[in-house]
């Protein structure tokens, strides 16, 4: 979750009348909404993303980043991930997204602003089961760094993969998608371990 704080931002528009920036996920939904825009749009809508976004995820997640950016400032927001990195599955994955967005926007009855995730599984093809509300799973920790050399025989790195699913029980992201299942994941942007407030206290008073 990254705004461009050290460089100037430059906003252009494409041929096909899209309007995009040198800036970061973030950065775009922060100018569009407090600088671009005339007025507040009615939602904000990140990705589809080639790739899943679930448990762990969301913390590293430039979609998710942009739609958490639009509920920062006041605005309904939905990210959209799709399992699969193919470009194929997109045009049946928008289908999906595309339905949740009208939801939304017919009056989802949800207390606004809210922050959703959502994840499709697969290809986003033949899915008939209705999404599933889900909680974040979690992951084992990541693969190492890997290393290599580049064509100059310079030391260089590779992040590693992401964890396995280590967290994936029913009503988990995770579940959801291995059941072939759309999630749809409420987020809250309140990081506070509430379970250490009184830990911490204690640890405050004890005797250094």
């Amino acid at each position: 979750n990254s705004l461009t704080l050290d460089a100037p931002l430059t906003v252009r528009k494409a041929p096909s009348g899209y309007y995009f920036i040198n800036g970061t996920p973030t950065d775009c939904v922060h100018m569009a909404i407090t600088g671009l825009l005339d007025e507040k749009p009615a939602l904000v809508v990140s990705g589809i993303n080639n790739g899943p976004n679930m448990g762990d995820d969301t913390i590293y997640s430039g979609t998710v980043a942009a739609a958490m950016e639009g509920f920062l400032l006041g605005v309904p927001a939905i990210a959209f991930s799709l399992q699969s990195r193919s470009f194929e599955g997109l045009e049946p994955a928008a289908k999906i997204a595309a339905s949740i967005v009208r939801r939304s926007l017919e009056g989802s009855g949800l207390r606004q602003p809210y922050l959703l995730n959502v994840n499709i599984p697969g290809h986003g093809e033949d899915i008939h089961l209705a999404p599933l509300v889900t909680r974040l799973g979690k992951r084992h920790m990541a693969e190492p760094v890997v290393p290599a050399k580049n064509p100059r025989g310079e030391e260089i790195w590779w992040i590693g993969p992401a964890g396995a699913a280590k967290d994936a029980g029913p009503g988990t992201d995770f579940h959801a998608l291995a059941q072939g299942r759309v999630s749809i994941t409420p987020l809250d942007i309140d990081l506070t371990a509430h379970r250490l407030l009184g830990d911490v206290e204690q640890w405050l008073k004890s005797p250094s």
